[in-house]
């Protein structure tokens, strides 16, 4: 699978909100993801290895979300071995907070699979 073929298959599973399919299919056990130095002040640590890590925070993270009342995401990027796309959702958290969030997410492919992810918010 070429990166842009990776890179339509991950936007396609976004649309549909099969995130559970993304990490299952697309994503290396050996993933690396890093998130921004101020996402420690939201409890959010700056870099997660491995699938199952990467796993536990997604579900933590899905658990304090009462409502997702919109999101999106852009048409993927490509430029060698790397994607991106523009993403953002506006929720309500179970304290009651409404948020909106938008950020950018850039995607390391190697041997078919997404091997690091990057979010710029």
């Amino acid at each position: 699978m070429t990166t842009q073929e990776l890179a339509n298959r991950y936007f396609d599973l976004f649309q549909q909100r099969q995130v559970a399919e993304i990490y299952q299919s697309l994503y290396s056990a050996d993933i690396i993801c890093t998130e921004p130095e101020h996402a420690l002040s939201m409890g959010v640590p700056t870099i997660t290895r491995g699938i199952e890590a990467v796993l536990a925070k997604s579900k933590a993270r899905q658990e304090i979300i009462a409502e997702v009342h919109s999101f999106f995401c852009s048409e993927p990027v490509v430029g060698g071995n790397y994607f991106s796309l523009a993403m953002g959702r506006d929720m309500t958290l179970k304290t009651g907070q409404r948020l909106q969030v938008a950020e950018i997410a850039v995607f390391g492919v190697k041997d078919d699979k997404i091997i690091s992810e990057t979010f710029f918010y």
